[in-house]
């Protein structure tokens, strides 16, 4: 039987995540303008890391592909002599996908690179609403590249009433962000940026880089937005001590609670307010112990799509004999109310 939430959707799901089919994972790659994201790109595109990766760059790309480096080119398709290609899309992301889905070679991983784009999102929800996409590809993560030495004024920088601070939503997004650059910075300086980025993002990794030289096996196939994974991790992200209130606009929360939770309710909560406040609220992840079942349900969102499942569907472990049931969620987004949303969640409790 189809649990109601076990798909990802707008809040009423729409079809079933397709299943492992050979789909290829794709990553998003965001940062601010000279944060490093051209270096990552290069690296991947010259690297000797036995991957075959397309590299998606949008028109804003400033990846000057090295033409030495090319065996051959079509239209927008450059194909490298490490076996990676690159491609300039000046249209529609939909279009590029479909046309490396049919191409014979496939590819280990695409990196769609979005320079320029405040929000990372709209790109994301490619991989739930579009039939043709789901079936050849699966979002894998959004990877966030910071510039360690000149991050803090963009962070900080008041913007207009009703104009989006650009590399916080960036740092918001993220499932991983590559602290790059750290060898100009002092440690304490490091760590007022590594606190920085606590304060808007408590989930995603922080890989510290200098000139991006990253081991691509910890950004490109990390499967952030399989559920089952959120299972694996959440013992360290979804730490909800060490809160201190800070007034930043973009911020975390997050809730434990103690108690079992009324699936129904659950569900009607999340749904509204997701429904509601779903363009203020980033991300969302959870654990939860729902009552009457010995599953441990996870869910996790992107705006107002929201993905539920549980260790039922094989997703994760159940709960072990003795263990504490608690329920965990972190919310990042724009203007949380902490007391609401504590609030809103207890009402679930049975």
């Amino acid at each position: 039987e189809n649990h109601p939430m076990n798909n990802w959707g707008e809040v009423k799901p729409v079809g079933t995540l397709a299943r492992e089919v050979e789909r290829t994972p794709c990553s998003i790659l965001t940062g601010f303008l000279g944060a490093g994201k051209t270096t990552l790109v290069n690296h991947i595109l010259k690297g000797k890391h036995g991957l075959k990766v397309a590299v998606i760059e949008n028109e804003f790309g400033e990846v000057g592909v090295d033409d030495a480096l090319v065996l051959e080119t079509e239209e927008e398709v450059f194909e490298m002599n490490n076996g990676c290609i690159c491609c300039t899309v000046r249209g529609d992301l939909m279009r590029i996908l479909n046309k490396l889905s049919r191409r014979e070679a496939k590819f280990d991983h695409i990196l769609i690179e979005t320079t320029g784009l405040a929000d990372p999102a709209p790109v994301a929800q490619t991989f739930f609403f579009d039939e043709d996409i789901k079936a050849s590809y699966s979002l894998d993560a959004i990877v966030t590249v910071v510039d360690c030495a000149h991050i803090i004024p963009h962070l900080e920088e008041n913007k207009p009433e009703g104009v989006e601070n650009e590399s916080v939503e960036q740092v918001a997004f993220a499932d991983k962000i590559l602290l790059n650059k750290v060898d100009l910075v002092t440690p304490s300086e490091k760590a007022a940026v590594l606190a920085k980025i606590r304060s808007i993002n408590k989930l995603a990794e922080v890989i510290e880089t200098s000139y991006s030289a990253v081991d691509l096996s910890r950004v490109l196939g990390v499967k952030a937005f399989d559920l089952a994974r959120v299972l694996q991790v959440e013992e360290d992200f979804l730490d909800t001590e060490g809160e201190h209130e800070h007034d930043s606009s973009v911020t975390s929360v997050g809730i434990t609670l103690r108690g079992s939770l009324e699936l129904p309710k659950l569900n009607l909560w999340l749904t509204t307010l997701l429904q509601t406040r779903g363009t203020d609220i980033f991300r969302s992840k959870g654990v939860l112990n729902v009552s009457g079942s010995d599953s441990r349900h996870v869910f996790q969102g992107v705006h107002m799509l929201m993905g539920i499942s549980s260790s039922e569907d094989g997703v994760g472990r159940g709960w072990k004999e003795g263990e504490e049931r608690e329920s965990r969620v972190v919310f990042i987004g724009r203007n949380l109310n902490r007391e609401e949303l504590v609030e809103g969640f207890e009402a679930c409790l049975v």
